[in-house]
């Protein structure tokens, strides 16, 4: 192998892993208007009153053959219920408050607080699903393949800037999160910018105080296709990052420093 091969082989070794790798799309606030008919969705009417941490085939809740399973639990390995909720979600429930982050692979974590099917007086479309303690805890939802989009129905809010929620992918890194924008009953949504799947999971929580306590209802979820983001919702190509970008730069560098000393 000559000097330039020496020279240039890890750095397109890194090209080629990092291209594809290394980029990860931010998650955006969308609307559940742009949430198309095909996507998937769970209204938490199939099963019954009471069921805990109920967990979605595709046939449960209509979907096709390649359509993710979806569980629910209280929050993600890595995750915990703050220790200083006055802190971290002022005036917020202590029991609704989460801190930390998940960890990759990303998993519910068993330990964590119930989720429950239950009914709400406040809700536009009962039942709903509540974390534990009822109305006042937190709810992880897990997707088996990664989404472009995922959307719930979330309330009854009471305070603006509440409640959030936080997209994760299957590595446990966040993509993003949006916090409820009115009081009553909001749609909070989160899509890959790039129209890429890597939503795995999502962490619907506390961050303020929310006098009236939150569950969840109607939650939408999207694979490529089924949700307008704001570049073309099908992308075949992952966008390169900067590092890719810096990589090809510092390998051109090389090649000419060595030709010019090979030539001149």
């Amino acid at each position: 192998m000559n000097k330039f091969n020496q020279l240039a082989a890890p750095l397109v070794s890194a090209i080629a892993i990092c291209i594809p790798v290394c980029a990860t799309a931010d998650a955006v606030r969308v609307d559940q208007s742009d949430f198309l008919p095909a996507a998937g969705l769970i209204t938490f009417s199939e099963f019954g009153l009471n069921t805990v941490n109920p967990s979605y085939t595709s046939s449960d809740y209509g979907g096709d053959a390649n359509s993710p399973m979806v569980t629910f639990g209280g929050f993600f390995s890595g995750q915990q219920i703050s220790n200083a909720p006055a802190t971290d979600c002022p005036g917020g429930a202590a029991t609704g408050c989460v801190v930390g982050s998940p960890t990759g692979p990303l998993a519910l974590d068993p330990t964590s607080p119930d989720t429950f099917v239950t009914n709400d007086g406040s809700a536009p479309d009962s039942p709903v699903l509540s974390g534990s303690p009822q109305f006042s805890g937190p709810i992880g939802i897990l997707f088996s393949d990664p989404l472009v989009g995922v959307g719930l129905d979330g309330g009854f809010f009471d305070a603006v800037g509440s409640t959030k929620i936080e997209a994760f992918s299957l590595d446990g890194n966040s993509l993003g999160s949006v916090a409820n924008l009115n009081t009553g009953y909001n749609f909070l949504g989160l899509a890959t910018e790039d129209g890429t799947p890597q939503i795995g999971g999502l962490l619907f929580s506390l961050v303020a105080d929310e006098p009236a306590g939150f569950g969840i209802d109607n939650l939408r979820f999207a694979r490529a296709g089924e949700v307008v983001t704001p570049s073309n919702p099908v992308n075949d190509v992952p966008e390169s990052s900067p590092l890719a970008f810096f990589l090809i730069g510092t390998l051109g560098a090389i090649s000419t420093a060595f030709l010019r000393r090979r030539y001149v």
